[in-house]
């Protein structure tokens, strides 16, 4: 009896493995997955554009450009649109990145990166910090995931 039952439990393994092999077409993905991009929505305060987009070109693009050189992110750009309440981003910051395990020990290796290129202290990008806080507000982040069609 136990043997009937075991040979019975093997079968029933065997015909759902077989029908597991033949489902691989059906299964496929129609993509691959891409960069990942983090988008950063930014709302400048009454008469800071010019003096954030300032900063954007200065010690921004010099963090980054040597974070691109260093292969942590594949790219970055700025973006703009009309704010369509108050209360919108009018800047959107994106920054690109291989894939999600970029993302493991990246604080550490951006920092490292970032203070070599731009060779500060601790105390002066604090003030940097309050600097930019006083021209912009960070309205939030969302991380998106390019899907490559094959």
């Amino acid at each position: 009896m136990r043997l009937a039952v075991a040979s019975g439990g093997i079968a029933f393994v065997i015909s759902a493995l077989s029908l597991s092999a033949q489902t691989p077409a059906t299964s496929a993905r129609a993509y691959s997955e891409g960069p990942v991009t983090v988008m950063s929505y930014v709302r400048t305060k009454p008469g800071m554009f010019e003096r954030y987009m300032e900063y954007l070109n200065g010690q921004y693009k010099q963090s980054m450009e040597a974070e691109k050189s260093a292969g942590l992110v594949l790219g970055y750009a700025v973006h703009t649109s009309a704010p369509r309440t108050p209360q919108d981003h009018d800047l959107i910051l994106s920054v690109t990145y291989r894939n999600w395990a970029a993302f493991d020990g990246l604080a550490d290796r951006s920092d490292a990166v970032a203070n070599r290129a731009r060779q500060n202290t601790p105390r002066q990008r604090d003030q940097e910090f309050i600097d930019r806080a006083a021209m912009r507000e960070v309205l939030g982040t969302r991380n998106y995931q390019q899907l490559l069609l094959k």
